[in-house]
């Protein structure tokens, strides 16, 4: 007899059979034996408030529930019933247990799409709980606290976190080892930076989390505001709900562990992260998407929102008020190829970071800025007369310094002993960009950046 979500905490320690939607899935995990391991949890129409814990086993990742969609319909036969924190859930044996998924609509009628058993045929009073529950998840919807799902831009520490966003691409960074790159239309809060300048010609701020640079036909594909969150798999989880992170499809994405590289923010898929259901007319997503598409359809929502509505007024930029600011982003997937851009970003490095560095062997100014808004985070040069420009002349190594250390948040307490290893916080500052090519044969191939008719001011206050 099939038993009905609300009546199993009825049956403690005995077997049976219940029929539910698959709500959250967790991936796939090697148990401490030989087995392998998914967390599922189930709502009917007897028990939706709260979802039901649902444990399977089996002899490797393919004797798994391997769930087509969040929202599909599970029999599970011969379950046993326990209890873990006052809360009862079922456990799926993989010798004595069966299970098999039905889609949530009725296209394929009655037949499952995946048993673990084969030549498994549904009962008839199994048939008519799936058709049932079919006609009833139609209009079904979570009553669920939006507080739990926080923005990107309230991200503020090393925790795990739940997350409502869009699936934009994902992409193999190495053999098995996957990058998802998510977003929701608001920029990520800036973090301290630490890393030691004097080293950064052998050990550079990287620009991601990963060495994975993504071609520029998938990065014109990216919306050019918010920030772009780079998730990536635990050592250990299997990839066996990949599937379910469609691109393009807005997802929720529970307990995610948020960490920081490098003062860029990053999530890892852990055996504890789950995928949740999402119904066609979820409330949170439609008021994601609708805050999304407002803000690209705002020119002042292309700024950060931490620089928002001024940057700092450490650097001011030569007759280019009329210009708009636009972000990194829309730098790097700007349809031509050389162009001038204004933008509002943080110089996180530089190298030199020395006055006395700053005259090359050739006896050429040059140096490399490291800048980064909440989209990107790209090198750009600063040659000659932008040098000149950038320093307001050429003055004396204290001077030079000085201004340096104001362009990339370096206290005076802390530069006394020099920037190695110092922890600084950038300030947001207005810079102008031009993009340039350095091979006719490879135009996009050889891109670069310049910062040019951009001053640092002596004096801020």
């Amino acid at each position: 007899m099939d038993v009905p979500l609300r009546d199993v905490c009825k049956y403690v320690n005995e077997k049976v059979n219940v029929i539910g939607v698959v709500v959250e899935t967790t991936f796939a995990k090697k148990t401490m034996g030989t087995d392998y391991c998914c967390a599922l949890r189930i709502i009917d129409d007897t028990r939706h408030d709260f979802s039901m814990a649902a444990n399977v086993f089996g002899k490797s990742t393919e004797n798994l529930p391997l769930v087509a969609a969040l929202g599909d319909i599970i029999q599970l036969s011969f379950v046993s019933v326990t209890t873990y924190r006052g809360e009862a859930n079922v456990t799926f044996n993989k010798n004595t247990s069966t299970f098999a998924l039905y889609k949530s609509k009725d296209d394929d009628g009655l037949n499952s799409y995946q048993v673990s058993r084969p030549y498994f045929v549904p009962k008839d009073e199994d048939k008519i709980i799936i058709n049932k529950l079919r006609k009833w998840l139609i209009n079904f919807q979570f009553s669920e606290d939006s507080s739990k799902f926080p923005f990107f831009r309230e991200l503020k520490e090393e925790t795990f976190v739940n997350l409502a966003c869009k699936i934009l691409h994902h992409s193999e960074a190495a053999k098995d080892e996957w990058v998802i790159f998510v977003w929701d239309g608001t920029d990520t809060q800036s973090n301290a930076i630490c890393s030691n300048l004097e080293n950064e010609l052998k050990n550079p701020l990287p620009l991601q989390r990963d060495h994975l640079s993504l071609p520029r036909d998938i990065l014109c594909t990216f919306p050019t505001v918010g920030t772009i969150l780079r998730i990536i798999f635990h050592i250990g989880v299997e990839k066996s709900h990949f599937h379910l992170l469609t691109i393009g499809k807005w997802v929720k994405i529970n307990n995610l562990r948020l960490k920081l590289y490098a003062g860029l923010w990053h999530g890892i898929f852990t055996v504890q992260t789950k995928l949740q259901y999402i119904s066609n007319e979820d409330q949170l997503i439609a008021e994601r998407q609708r805050l999304a598409d407002e803000r690209l359809s705002l020119i002042l929502g292309r700024m950060p929102n931490l620089s928002f509505p001024e940057p700092s007024p450490i650097t001011v930029v030569n007759h280019r008020d009329h210009v708009r600011p636009v972000t990194l982003m829309s730098v790097l997937t700007h349809s031509k190829v050389t162009a001038i851009f204004k933008c509002v970003v943080r110089v996180v490095a530089a190298m030199p970071c020395k006055a006395e560095n700053l005259r090359s062997s050739t006896g050429k100014y040059r140096m490399r800025l490291t800048l980064e808004d909440p989209t990107a985070r790209i090198h750009a040069l600063v040659i000659e007369e932008d040098v000149v420009t950038l320093f307001d002349g050429i003055p004396d190594a204290e001077k030079l310094e000085r201004k340096l250390n104001k362009l990339l948040g370096i206290s005076e307490d802390n530069s006394i002993g020099g920037v190695k290893d110092t922890t600084r916080n950038p300030p947001w500052v207005c810079v102008c960009l031009k993009s340039y090519y350095l091979s006719k044969d490879d135009i996009w191939g050889t891109r670069n950046f310049r910062v040019f008719d951009t001053k640092i001011l002596e004096d801020s206050s």
